[in-house]
């Protein structure tokens, strides 16, 4: 049994399973947060590797829910119309996985954090930013390289991903499955790379796989929320829930 569980006690599982509910209707919703919420949930009273194990295959799985939502058809549209930030992001995924022990996580949650909340709170203020989509390639690169440089370290690569799409105007639905799409790809590379850090073992593995089973059934419900939500409130919820994590990068910098 204790092979199963990681050697956590039952209230400790019972929370790692109330913080995973948590953060997949969070990703139903809006499409995302889900490593965000999980990794500053866990890692209130989980080591932060392990904390990180935890969520790696509760988030692959939602993430082909939500990537496929739309069917297969809709899915490869995305990986044709976004190959340059999915390729970006995949490489530093694998390259930055092996990082996760020498570079001080304070640094990394601080130098994320602070954009993300400026960002989204001059966007809730009527500040738009937009990217040119003169030159798309070049911001597809530079925040494909960005976010998966911290998603490898961290589990979290959305943030740089999410202020693209907001700045395009991408519609809900599109700009869901897009996520979903680009996460779903970072997530397998970032399962590889685990198994290959040693994150991901004998331990951690079961306990993982064990938090699958509340991710569904909060993705499932946080499902149902986005499908009442019109674009300006799904708009305005992104930005507030991406506002609230970033607030969490810069708290966990200042804790770490």
């Amino acid at each position: 049994m204790e092979a199963l569980t990681g050697g956590l006690a039952p209230h400790a599982l019972a929370l790692a399973a109330a913080v995973t509910l948590c953060a997949s209707f969070v990703k139903g919703a809006v499409g995302f947060a889900m490593p965000m919420i999980m990794i500053s949930g866990l890692g209130s009273f989980l080591p932060f590797e392990t904390a990180l194990a935890v969520l790696i295959l509760p988030t692959l799985v939602t993430n082909v829910a939500q990537a496929f939502r739309q069917g297969a058809r809709a899915a490869w549209a995305v990986v044709r119309g976004y190959w340059r930030m999915i390729v970006t992001i995949l490489v530093f995924i694998a390259v930055s996985a092996q990082l996760v022990a020498v570079i001080p996580q304070a640094l990394l949650f601080g130098l994320l954090g602070v954009p993300v909340v400026l960002f989204a709170v001059t966007q809730l203020m009527g500040r738009a930013l937009r990217f040119s989509m003169v030159h798309r390639t070049r911001w597809e690169v530079i925040l494909g390289a960005v976010g998966g440089f911290y998603g490898g370290i961290s589990g979290v690569w959305g943030p740089p991903l999410i202020a693209y799409l907001l700045s395009a105007g991408v519609e809900k639905t599109e700009n869901v499955r897009v996520q979903g799409v680009v996460y779903l790809l970072g997530a397998v590379v970032l399962f590889a790379a685990h198994l290959q850090s040693g994150v991901l073992n004998a331990a951690t593995t079961p306990l993982s796989a064990g938090m699958v089973v509340p991710s569904v059934l909060g993705l499932w419900l946080g499902f149902r929320l986005q499908d009442r939500l019109d674009q300006v409130r799904f708009r305005r919820w992104t930005l507030v829930v991406l506002a609230l994590a970033g607030l969490n990068l810069v708290r966990r910098a200042l804790t770490v």
